[in-house]
């Protein structure tokens, strides 16, 4: 019998392993495409059962469009050709659902080489192409976000560095489009000096070696213009962990730049107006009593002048003199002017030394009714700061403590070493464990909330009234200490007070030196003075010295026997007492008794003991003074003026001279008096000096009466209205600073009373203009000459004078 070819074939197909494939639709096609056999698979994957598919052409499977693209031909003829062929598509099942099949389909040749027909096997893989159709959307999406993206430049760079693609966001922020750029080298982005110093290649290894790299600089457009940019260069690697290049993204921050600069530019400002502000505060009080004391040694020049002027050797000297007082108020402006514009420069600091030189400073800008009390630690580290802006910090967080203690009180500035661990670290996340210089600033004002600690920082906070503050102060202080690596900390209580800790890295090189300020000057007085000490040994010392500085002294060992000297009857200007005393009496009641016996006695403590930084109980009441133990010579003679509130030093001395050569030319000054008599015009002309140092308001009413007028004194615009009141008055001349009302306040009222008195404003500072001011007026500069003086005083005479005529 003739064997079938179709025999050879079915023996080749291994019939029982196909029959048993159900992942795979393996079936044979004839040489024309018809469908020969059918697996279990083929029946799954699509849908038709045998006797459906056997006996019909192949390409039932294949959608429309690839059969009137002729693709089963095509891939027949392939086979064919081939011996193989290989495609994925999407294919019909008998539901008309398609699915994405991979095909592939092997020419079959006989023994002789003959092509019998073809083998055709199809695997379902919807869920592949689906995830890779996800892949694919996703990439596209991708590449559509990358290239809307305009904000940013982002593109590929390859190992080399060499621009490999490049995004819209690229062409708008460098000039050039992708045809201009890839396949160029990125360093042409660069600035010339910083491609000359290899920057565009240590930003690849960089980023090639740990994965990443960031920084910013300059880079140049395709227009040569420049912008400030923020660049981060990624490494990408394959699988393997072979480099095939990097992401580079690049943002043009010019903008922020310039803000961040302009910032910078505003707070360098607004430090230096904040600086301005507390030194202003300072030396406007430093100015206004220089001037007073150069207005006293001016007017007692000037009333020396006018008894002896005839003498040429006596007029001589003080001529000499009298240049000297404005060349003195020349340097106090210059040095003034030279304080707003000088150069800050952080050196490595001793605290210690710093902190002793600000004693002065922070009483005078404290006033009387602050106690500084300052306690420095022994081997105290130096720190690396600008002292200048330190001591402006310091200043503004004394002067805000001042605000805080409106009825006065105590503040102590303790500086001290200390170190800061991993527990005190954990709590704050802006400095480091390690060795620091902790300023401590205490006041015992009120204190202030929570919510006021936590927003106290802010810039332009403030608790105060409108117009009294600008809420700078403290936020000035905390990025000066961030400036300068250190740390800054609340701690407060309402109604108990309030510390400010500052911390500053302990520097070990050696601090640079800081030229010595000049001692304090012995000042003494002819005062009256009661010590109460029950230490023999302190109180001899004290009493003695008191005596050389002139005062006359009463001395007690105990409140009790102090107290019967008080009751006595004997004047006493001043109590000097200490605070811890044998016997019932405290020091305390002692001063209580004494003040209500005697109420313009003035009462200065003084005390052994170490006060703590915070005192909740036994606080001192307001007005009280305190003189801590050891104090040098200078320190009392300063306290106890201080607690006199008299006359300074040079006054002193002056009226001294000035009794001593009256004393000694007694003939003399009696024929210069007939003269100086004989020179005055009689006039009935009535002033009111009105100046709360008393020095300068003397001198000045001493000058005004040696010209023949009346005059009167007040202290304030209380005691002038008072005198305005009694007594019929012509010209008021006050100075513009008073306690409590100001001198344009005082003026005011006085015009409101008295709408014909002449106001005149003598004072160191620039008086108000008559637009300013709102009425007529005339100022005198301090120091101001005799000439100034009696000048202006004679034209509101004459002026007065010919209004009379007139009348």
């Amino acid at each position: 019998m003739k064997r079938n070819p179709t025999d050879d074939i079915d023996a080749y197909w291994p019939s029982v392993l196909v029959e048993r494939v159900w992942e795979y639709a393996i079936f044979r096609l004839t040489e024309d495409g018809v469908i020969a056999s059918w697996n279990p698979g083929a029946a799954r994957i699509k849908g038709y059962e045998a006797q459906e598919a056997i006996g019909r052409h192949f390409s039932m499977f294949y959608t429309e469009d690839d059969r009137r693209e002729h693709i089963p031909d095509v891939a027949l003829r392939i086979a064919r050709e081939r011996g193989q062929y290989e495609s994925e598509g999407w294919r019909v099942r008998k539901d008309g659902v398609t699915f994405w099949a991979s095909v592939v389909i092997a020419a079959l040749h006989d023994a002789q080489g003959r092509l019998v027909g073809f083998g055709k096997i199809v695997r379902d893989t919807t869920d592949k192409r689906i995830a890779y159709e996800a892949v694919i959307e996703s990439e596209r999406r991708f590449r559509l976000l990358v290239q809307g993206v305009t904000d940013y430049a982002i593109f590929m760079l390859s190992p080399d560095g060499l621009v490999t693609n490049w995004n819209l966001g690229a062409a708008r922020i460098k000039g050039y489009e992708a045809t201009e750029v890839i396949g160029t080298h990125f360093r042409r982005f660069y600035a010339p000096e910083d491609a000359l110093r290899g920057l565009p290649e240590l930003g690849l290894r960089t980023a090639a070696s740990e994965g990443r790299f960031e920084t910013e600089g300059w880079r140049i457009r395709k227009d040569g213009s420049r912008f400030w940019a923020n660049v981060v260069i990624d490494a990408i690697r394959d699988e393997t962990g072979e480099l095939i290049g990097f992401a580079k993204i690049t943002r043009d921050v010019t903008e922020r730049r310039t803000a961040h600069e302009e910032l910078e530019k505003a707070r360098a400002a607004l430090l230096q107006s904040q600086k301005m502000e507390a030194v202003g505060k300072l030396t406007g009080g430093v100015a206004h009593d220089f001037n007073n004391v150069l207005q006293v040694v001016r007017g007692n020049l000037e009333l020396l002048e006018g008894r002896h002027a005839r003498d040429g050797w006596t007029k001589e000297r003080l001529d000499k003199a009298i240049e000297a007082v404005d060349h003195g108020a020349s340097l106090a402006s210059q040095l003034l002017a030279f304080g707003r514009r000088q150069a800050l420069q952080p050196i490595v600091v001793d605290p210690a030394v710093m902190i002793r030189s600000m004693d002065d400073l922070l009483r005078r800008a404290l006033g009387e009714m602050i106690d500084v009390k300052t306690v420095i630690a022994t081997d105290l580290w130096n720190t690396f700061v600008d002292p200048n802006h330190l001591e402006n910090v310091v200043l503004n967080l004394a002067i805000n403590a001042r605000d805080a203690m409106p009825e006065g009180g105590k503040l102590t500035l303790d500086v001290s070493n200390t170190q800061l661990d991993a527990h005190y670290i954990a709590g704050a996340d802006d400095v480091g464990a390690g060795e620091y210089v902790l300023f401590a600033i205490t006041d015992t004002g009120t204190g202030m909330t929570a919510e006021v600690i936590e927003r106290a920082f802010e810039p332009f906070f403030t608790t105060k009234p409108e117009g009294q503050g600008t809420g700078l102060g403290l936020s000035m202080a905390y990025g000066f200490v961030k400036q300068s690596g250190g740390h800054i900390r609340i701690y407060s209580e309402l109604g108990y007070g309030t510390t400010i800790k500052i911390y500053l890295p302990r520097s070990t090189e050696q601090a640079a030196a800081i030229e010595p300020k000049s001692p304090v000057a012995l000042t003494g007085g002819t005062e009256t003075i009661l010590v109460v000490e029950d230490d023999r040994r302190v109180q001899a010392t004290v009493v003695e010295t008191l005596r050389q500085l002139g005062y006359t002294v009463f001395k007690a060992d105990n409140a009790e026997s102090a107290l019967a000297i008080v009751q006595s009857g004997i004047h006493i200007d001043l109590l000097f007492t200490d605070v811890v005393m044998p016997g019932a009496m405290r020091s305390t009641d002692l001063a209580a008794q004494a003040t209500r016996s005697i109420p313009s006695l003035k009462v200065l403590f003084t005390s052994g003991y170490t006060q703590d930084a915070i005192v909740h109980g036994g606080r001192l009441d307001p007005g009280i003074q305190l003189l801590s133990k050891p104090y040098s010579r200078e320190e009392l003679a300063s306290k106890i003026r201080r607690a006199l509130g008299m006359w300074g030093a040079v006054e002193v001395e002056l009226a001294a001279q000035a009794d001593a050569a009256r004393a000694a030319t007694h003939d003399e000054s009696a024929r210069d008096d007939d003269a100086a008599r004989a020179h005055r015009a009689a006039s009935d002309l009535a002033i009111l000096v009105v100046d709360d140092d008393g020095a300068s308001r003397e001198a000045i009413s001493e000058l005004l009466e040696s010209m023949g007028y009346d005059v009167q004194q007040a202290a304030d615009a209380e005691q002038a209205m008072h005198a305005l009141i009694e007594k019929k008055t012509d010209v008021l001349l006050t100075d513009l600073a008073l306690p409590g009302q100001s001198g344009l306040e005082l003026a005011r009222s006085a015009l409101a009373r008295d709408p014909d008195l002449k106001v005149i404003f003598a004072s160191g500072r620039e008086a108000p203009s008559r637009d300013e001011a709102g009425f007529d007026c005339a100022s005198l500069r301090k120091p101001f000459s005799i000439e100034q003086l009696h000048g202006l005083i004679a034209s509101i005479e004459d002026a007065r004078a010919d209004t009379g005529r007139r009348g």
